[in-house]
C-alpha cells in the first residue's frame, strides 16, 4: 500500500482520483480496499475545502422539499401556522421562527442547519 498524505493541490487531487479509478472495484478486506477508503477520505476533505457547497436558502429548501413530496402551501399549516402565515413565510415577508424550523425539521426532514441559516434575499 502506498503512503498517502493530505492532498494539497490539484495535481495530487488528480493523481488520487486516477488511483481511485484503478482500485474502485477492490475486494473486501484487502489492502486495496483500505487504500480506496483512505483515498476517498482524502479526496472528500480536499473537495470540501477547495469547492465548498453552501447550504441552500431556507425558503428555497422548503419549496424544494414541498415539490419532492408533492405538497401544496396548505400542507405547511401544521408546521407554520395558518394560511396567512404560510404565505408570508414562503413570500419572504416573515422569517421562520425556531419553533417553525423545529416542526419543519421533524415533519419534512429538512436539516435544521439549513432551516436556521440566514435567508438569501
Amino acid at each position: 500500500m502506498n503512503m498517502y498524505k493530505i492532498i494539497e493541490n490539484d495535481a495530487e487531487y488528480e493523481a488520487a482520483l486516477a488511483r481511485i479509478d484503478v482500485i474502485f472495484d477492490a475486494h473486501t478486506s484487502t489492502d486495496e480496499e483500505k487504500e480506496l477508503k483512505l483515498l476517498v477520505l482524502l479526496v472528500r476533505e480536499y473537495e470540501s475545502e477547495k469547492y465548498p457547497i453552501p447550504n441552500p436558502d431556507p425558503i428555497k429548501a422548503i419549496k424544494i422539499r414541498m415539490a419532492d413530496l408533492g405538497l401544496k402551501d396548505k400542507d405547511l399549516i401544521p408546521f407554520i401556522g395558518d394560511k396567512t402565515a404560510v404565505s408570508r413565510i414562503l413570500n419572504r415577508h416573515r422569517e421562520l421562527t425556531i419553533e417553525m424550523a423545529r416542526k419543519l425539521h421533524r415533519g419534512l426532514g429538512i436539516p435544521a442547519e439549513i432551516l436556521l441559516a440566514e435567508p438569501v434575499h
